[in-house]
C-alpha cells in the first residue's frame, strides 16, 4: 500500500456492507473488552483466584488484536488482498509492541505475545469464514 493508493482509497471510500461488518466486529471488540472484560471478568477471576488459563491476563491483548485489525480493515482496507496485508501487518506490530516493552519499562509477557499471535491467525480464520470466496461481496 503506497501513499498514492491511500489517499486514492480515502477519496474514493464508500460505507459498503463489507466495511460496515469489519467496524462491527472492531467495535464489538472494544465493547466487550470495555464494559465485560475489563470490569466484570477480570476482576472476578483475580478476586476468586480462578485459573482461567491465562484469559484474563491476556484478554485486553487478545481483544485489542481483533479491535484493531477489523477497524483498520474497515477504515482503510481497499480489496481482499490488502485487508489479508492488513491482518498479518497488524498482528506483526502488535506482536513487535509486545517485544519493545523493555524499552518502556516493563517485562516481555510471554502469554500476551503468544495471545497476539494465536488472535492474528484467529482473525485471519474469520476473515477468511466472512469472505469465502475470495473476493468481499461476492458470496
Amino acid at each position: 500500500m503506497t501513499i498514492t493508493e491511500l489517499k486514492e482509497g480515502f477519496r474514493t471510500w464508500r460505507l459498503t456492507r463489507e466495511r460496515v461488518i469489519h467496524l462491527a466486529i472492531g467495535v464489538a471488540a472494544i465493547l466487550v473488552y470495555e464494559f465485560i472484560a475489563r470490569r466484570l471478568y477480570r476482576p472476578y477471576i483475580y478476586r476468586h483466584n480462578i485459573n482461567d488459563f491465562h484469559l484474563a491476563d491476556t484478554i485486553g491483548n487478545t481483544l485489542g488484536t481483533v479491535a484493531t485489525i477489523f477497524t483498520l480493515i474497515g477504515l482503510i482496507g481497499q480489496g481482499r488482498s490488502q485487508h489479508l496485508f492488513l491482518i498479518k501487518v497488524v498482528t506483526l506490530s502488535v506482536a513487535l509492541y509486545e517485544l519493545a516493552h523493555p524499552l518502556l519499562g516493563k517485562p516481555i509477557d510471554p502469554w500476551d505475545l503468544l495471545a497476539t499471535i494465536i488472535t492474528g491467525g484467529l482473525c485471519l480464520v474469520l476473515y477468511k469464514w466472512i469472505h469465502p470466496s475470495g473476493e468481499p461481496g461476492k458470496a
